[in-house]
């Protein structure tokens, strides 16, 4: 089928168009279409292909971290003897614990890079809370429109069961009793005749509007399909979720805009849920690491580099699954008429006209449904035309069916209020604008969101790899226990006098006592704790 024209308010924003120009190659490294078929293989084959890409960064990132891990385990042993020597030395001229030479660089080195690929991490988690939201948002305008749309459909489908069976309660019971009474007038007996062809015809008509009810008799069977067949649609507030209730133990069709909706909400719960907890993970693993870092504890750096062995997988999937949904959401929002008119028409047989003037709402297109209402409206009028001969000359002949004519004229006056919701309700503009909003709501929204999604996952991973590449040389710089104890076994027996107090001790013992100025002769005061015996007082002159 060919492609329809582009619906009027939207078009494909630039990232959309970029992701879709990507090049497509399925399992065997050969150019495919990039047509919106997700039914196909072929076009299944492209997606993987784009996801084995993350798989093969995955690949990278292991051989990147596991060649540190052998430069620190294998390449580093040769160097302790050589680095004794030269630590002692640099213990002597450091204070504290002697980080200040050769060995203090190294960590400090060590340190910073840590730190900075924590810091990357939490860029990373900021974009991902921003794209996790704003996916969010795009799927909530989707799904409110979709059931906006539900509604409109229900509505539509209950009007039309309304008005059918209101015609069909005035042929049966008022229509039929002024038959028996007009039976000696034929005048008023070919009225009221005319009048029961006229309502009959307008059931007909209205029958015929197959709008919504194709979709609900493609999920519930033509067998349950009856006079009153619409009203397993409830009219609802949009806001109130299903507006579809199978009956029968049957369910609804997977192409009706309330199904459709139930289904995405419950998985965009998960979605959300599960992003974040994985964004709440490495906000963990990033904290501690720095707080593991500050306190210099090794057993609490080991476990987050466990952790972040955890992360980095989930970052690099993640990303793998982003990817094959931001190309897959780029062909569908490029062209997205002709995959719902193909789709809906092939699932539930409903016309591509009729489906083609809803979804591009075209002043030049006409509606499918303006013969059957104009019809309809003019057997309605000419109902309403013969009621109103029979009110003026019929009920001064025939008082009795005075009761039976008023309630023709109610059941008329109902059915006229409703045919004119119905027309409204019929026209483009409404379903046209819910599902102007729902592309918007996916393809703009919710194609940013999962963009900021794929750069938080790509600069996740990266961020753990550098986190994995630096932590092993870290902890393994920490002073351990064993050399902690000697250090403050040689320092001092009181752990509370530090090593700069007692070198000034040490070197305050060794310049001597001095004199105190005040020792100096013929002074009348003994100092405290002076042995030399006290002066003789002088008598007073």
């Amino acid at each position: 089928m060919a492609a329809l024209t582009t619906v009027p308010s939207y078009a494909p924003s630039l990232w959309v168009r970029v992701c879709h120009a990507l090049p497509r190659l399925d399992l065997t490294m050969q150019m495919k279409d990039n047509t919106f078929v997700p039914d196909s293989w072929e076009y299944q084959q492209t997606l993987l292909v784009l996801s084995s890409l993350s798989a093969i960064a995955l690949v990278i990132s292991l051989l990147v971290v596991l060649s540190f891990l052998i430069h620190y385990c294998c390449c580093h042993r040769g160097d302790r003897t050589e680095g004794s020597e030269e630590e002692e030395e640099d213990e002597d001229a450091s204070t504290g614990h002697g980080y200040s030479g050769k060995k203090g660089r190294g960590i400090c080195c060590v340190t910073w890079v840590a730190v900075a690929s924590v810091t990357l991490c939490c860029v990373a988690l900021g974009i991902g809370f921003y794209g996790n939201s704003e996916a969010n948002d795009g799927m909530y305008q989707l799904t409110s429109s979709l059931l906006t749309a539900n509604y409109t459909l229900a509505s539509i489908d209950l009007l039309i069961s309304d008005t059918i069976s209101g015609l069909q309660l005035s042929v049966s019971d008022p229509l039929t009793s002024m038959e028996e009474l007009f039976t000696g007038s034929k005048p008023f007996l070919a009225s009221t005749r005319n009048c029961r062809r006229l309502s009959e015809n307008v059931i007909n008509l209205l029958s015929s509007i197959s709008l919504a009810r194709s979709s609900v008799a493609a999920g519930l069977g033509n067998d349950s399909i009856s006079g009153a067949s619409i009203i397993p649609l409830t009219p609802v507030p949009p806001s109130v979720a299903p507006t579809m209730v199978p009956t029968g133990g049957l369910m609804p069709s997977p192409f009706a805009p309330g199904w459709a909706a139930n289904t995405l909400m419950v998985n965009e719960d998960y979605r959300w849920l599960s992003y974040v907890l994985l964004l709440l993970l490495d906000l963990i693993v990033c904290l501690f690491i720095l707080l593991g870092l500050a306190k210099q504890a090794r057993w609490l750096l080991i476990l987050m580099t466990v952790l972040a062995w955890l992360a980095l997988f989930l970052s690099w999937g993640s990303l793998g699954l982003e990817t094959a949904t931001v190309v897959a959401l780029s062909d569908f929002c490029t062209d997205p008429n002709t995959f719902v008119v193909n789709s809906t028409h092939f699932n539930t047989g409903t016309s591509s006209d009729v489906l083609d003037y809803y979804l591009t709402c075209s002043r030049r297109m006409n509606s499918p449904f303006q013969q059957l209402l104009t019809q309809s409206q003019r057997a309605l009028s000419n109902i309403h035309t013969h009621l109103s001969s029979l009110d003026r000359n019929a009920l001064t002949q025939f008082p009795k069916a005075e009761k039976s004519l008023r309630e023709v004229q109610q059941i008329l006056n109902s059915t006229e209020g409703n045919f004119h919701q119905l027309v409204a309700l019929l026209n483009c503009r409404g379903l046209n604008k819910d599902y102007i909003d729902s592309l918007k709501g996916l393809c703009y929204d919710g194609m940013e969101g999962l963009l900021y999604l794929s750069l938080y996952s790509f600069l996740s991973a990266l961020a753990f790899t550098a986190i994995l590449c630096s932590l092993p040389g870290a902890w393994r710089s920490f002073p351990s226990e064993s050399e902690e104890y000697e250090d403050s076994d040689s320092e001092s027996e009181d752990p509370f006098t530090s090593h700069q107090a007692r070198r000034q001790t040490t070197s305050g013992s060794q310049r001597g006592a001095m004199t105190p100025f005040y020792n100096y002769p013929g002074a009348g005061w003994t100092p405290p704790f002076s042995s030399a015996p006290p002066l003789p007082t002088l008598p007073a002159c």
